[in-house]
């Protein structure tokens, strides 16, 4: 009972057979008595037509034709007088009224009535129909053998047996179908499922039909993409933070111990202290990104929104990264469209700001401007930060928001930065609900276009 096919098979042949035995016994029930009533009908008809002639001419003769038209072994008839004593019976026949005679003088009324039904232990049915006929009075009494209707009961038990059989041996054929149609197709994805989990992601599954199971094929398909993708993804990662912090480690190695000469002049110990401290301030800040982008996977960060000018906002912002940028001769701009208030959380907003003008920062060359636009567009704000900069190759734009990816593939330290910045703007941008897009020509600068 483990198999899906064998439960889904079992649960069908247990309600089929449940809702066919129901179905099947009602209808004996219905067929039976219905045949029950049409043996009354006809048996009290008869009588009845008995009677009337008795009551129209009763006689000997009348007597000696009744009796000889209900001659055999299906229906027999007797007349008896006012007392409940035998003036006749069919031939044959009075045997088979001695055990009803007594409870037929019992009756008192002059209506036609069955006196006996019980087609099931009784041999007959028993009718009675009470006459008059000028000073002579009676009562006829009909037997119908109740043989007829337990040889059909038993031709439909016999029949309905048959039905039963027939229809667990398509039960059983449905069963095969199900094993055919359902339990391959879900044994090989669970097969598929078992190699993903061993690590092997390029599983083969056939394109299926355009139901449930084909839906599960091809999602069961797109996770082993996906997964293929994130254990290429993480081994770039692993490999992109290794050399990241590889690389100041080894440069505070080497200077500490150059450093540590003692006679080394102490100017060139100053300079190669001051390396030093800036590298450990590079790996500080590697380490501190790695640890945001930990807590936005992990959603471990909160977004509390609150409502805030933004011109005093963007202000704000701006007067911090002013110096970098006038050390660098970089001329810093900015178009506001008048005041207005911002729904969102200032200090992410704040980190989303700073990253994308120290991005811009690093691929700008002195000489060149920088423009910050701020403004609300149809209940948006729309923050817009564009550059003069080396631009990003097209093919490489829709990778710029993942984690480490670095456009500047030989990471020179003259442009800084480990690729977390904008994978960082784009977790924040994506935790407020917004949207972030990048228009970008190599050699004619970036425009990055925050809507939140």
């Amino acid at each position: 009972m483990n198999k899906i096919s064998t439960k889904l098979a079992a649960a069908f042949i247990v309600s089929f057979l449940v809702m066919d035995t129901a179905l099947m016994l009602y209808l004996h029930h219905m067929i039976t008595d219905a045949r029950v009533e049409e043996e009354l009908d006809r048996l009290l008809e008869a009588g009845g037509n008995h009677r009337d002639v008795l009551e129209d001419n009763f006689s000997d003769r009348t007597l000696a034709h009744i009796f000889l038209m209900e001659r055999g072994d299906r229906r027999s008839v007797a007349v008896l007088d006012s007392d409940g004593r035998p003036i006749g019976f069919s031939s044959g026949s009075e045997e088979r009224f001695s055990p009803y005679l007594p409870d037929v003088r019992d009756m008192a009324g002059a209506d036609d009535r069955i006196l006996s039904r019980d087609w099931k232990s009784s041999p007959y049915l028993v009718g009675v129909h009470p006459f008059r006929a000028g000073a002579d009075s009676g009562t006829l009494v009909m037997l119908q053998s109740t043989a007829p209707i337990r040889q059909l009961v038993s031709q439909l038990n016999v029949h309905f047996l048959l039905a039963g059989g027939g229809s667990l041996v398509i039960l059983v054929f449905v069963y095969w179908l199900l094993s055919k149609w359902l339990t391959r197709p879900l044994i090989r994805m669970k097969e598929a499922a078992e190699q993903m989990s061993d690590g092997s992601y390029d599983v083969d599954l056939p394109v299926m039909q355009e139901d449930e199971l084909g839906e599960l094929a091809a999602a069961i398909r797109k996770l082993s993409g996906d997964l293929r993708r994130v254990k290429r993804e993480r081994n770039e990662f692993l490999a992109s933070v290794s050399h990241e912090m590889g690389t100041p480690l080894t440069y505070l190695k080497g200077y500490t111990r150059v450093a540590q000469r003692p006679d080394l002049p102490e100017d060139e110990r100053t300079r190669y202290l001051s390396i030093i401290e800036e590298e450990a301030a590079r790996l500080e800040s590697l380490v501190k990104d790695l640890m945001a982008l930990a807590r936005m996977d992990e959603m471990t960060f909160s977004v509390e929104k609150t409502d805030f000018e933004a011109e005093e906002f963007i202000h704000t912002v701006l007067q911090l990264v002013k110096p970098a940028y006038d050390a660098k001769g970089i001329a810093l701009h900015l178009i506001l469209s008048g005041d207005f208030t911002v729904q969102a959380d200032r200090m992410r907003l704040e980190q989303i700001v700073l990253n994308l003008l120290d991005n811009a920062l690093h691929y700008s060359e002195s000489g060149t401007a920088v423009t910050v636009r701020m403004a609300r567009e149809q209940k948006q704000t729309v923050l817009q930060i564009e550059d003069e900069g080396r631009g990003i190759p097209v093919d490489e734009q829709p990778y710029v928001f993942d984690k480490l990816y670095r456009v500047e593939k030989s990471r020179s330290r003259a442009f800084g930065g480990a690729g977390l910045g904008l994978a960082i703007v784009k977790e924040l941008t994506e935790a407020h609900g917004g949207t972030i897009r990048l228009d970008s020509e190599p050699g004619r600068g970036s425009i990055f276009t925050i809507r939140l």
